[in-house]
């Protein structure tokens, strides 16, 4: 063994010592995290996951196991392709606007302007208001008897009439698709203009004295200096969406059966209305799976972690 491979295996060695050494230690620190992580979220995955094994009544009484028949109740059932369907369209959907408009509201503000300090923190209104509050306003604005929007869309010749934009599926679920991306743009957005107030100045200045134009620096200097924040912008969106009840509950909420309900309205339904709690667990192990596994994909395509 050469003297270079000696010192490395003793320094792995020593590594591995300290940590081992350093775990009792540092223990009464992490511990509070390592309670607050199990009570918050290990033991409710958990829970949840028993229940769904479980035959339990409308009253709550657990009535024996039920091995995997809740979730053969869930995938026969003939609603179940059109919420996923409706799920994957209102996730990529939201994301993709979001991401795009929030990439170009950045570049905007991050640009020197009178009032830029104002509309900064206009920005921040949507995603510092109750999501409820927010889409409530939106409900009401677009009812057709007395809602302001629809009376505005009328008079100025959009609309012939009032159009009942919450009672039928269509166009309740694309109008809480804008109320997804109106609220979720804030948080994206200085997430984004974090990445660019990053960008080194002296390389967009070096990429300019070589001629190249403004799409050319954007797409060749600063884009790539914005991969991180992307990244975390679409991660945490896709998980933010996928999970959304508020938006989709009062949107959608009038419309009857399940032509506009997503994974987790259709959830909402069969617990509250249905009051079936064992295929409600189903339902949210089949909902928390699939957040995993596109998560799991998406981090394995995108490598975030990745040096550039």
């Amino acid at each position: 063994m050469s003297i270079t491979q000696s010192r490395a295996t003793t320094v792995r060695k020593g590594s591995r010592l300290q940590n081992r050494e350093g775990l009792p230690a540092a223990l009464p620190w992490i511990l509070p995290v390592l309670v607050l992580i199990f009570a918050i979220v290990v033991f409710p995955a958990g829970y949840m996951i028993y229940n769904s094994t479980r035959n339990i009544s409308q009253s709550g009484l657990d009535l024996g196991p039920a091995g995997l028949d809740n979730f053969a109740f869930v995938f026969s059932d003939p609603n179940l392709p059109r919420i996923l369907l409706n799920t994957a369209v209102w996730v990529l959907v939201v994301v993709t606007l979001t991401v795009l408009l929030s990439m170009a509201l950045g570049q905007f503000l991050n640009k020197p302007f009178p009032g830029r300090t104002l509309v900064r923190m206009a920005v921040v209104v949507p995603w510092a208001a109750s999501v409820v509050m927010t889409t409530t306003v939106f409900y009401y604005g677009l009812e057709n008897t007395y809602g302001i929007f629809n009376k505005f869309l009328v008079d100025v010749g959009i609309l012939a009439s009032p159009f009942g934009f919450t009672k039928s599926a269509i166009p309740a679920f694309a109008v809480a698709i804008i109320v997804a991306v109106f609220v979720s743009i804030p948080f994206t957005t200085y997430t984004i203009l974090a990445g660019l107030q990053a960008v080194p100045a002296d390389a967009i200045e070096a990429a300019r004295m070589d001629g190249a134009g403004a799409a050319r620096i954007y797409f060749s200097v600063v884009l790539p200096q914005l991969r991180g924040a992307i990244i975390v912008s679409i991660l945490i969106n896709i998980i933010n969406v996928f999970n959304n009840l508020p938006i989709l509950k009062i949107m959608t909420g009038s419309v009857p059966g399940y032509e506009a309900d997503t994974l987790m309205t259709y959830i909402f339904k069969v617990l509250q209305f249905d009051r079936q709690i064992d295929v409600a667990s189903a339902l949210s192990v089949l909902n928390f799976g699939i957040v995993i596994l596109i998560v799991a994909v998406y981090v394995k395509l995108v490598k975030p972690m990745k040096e550039d």
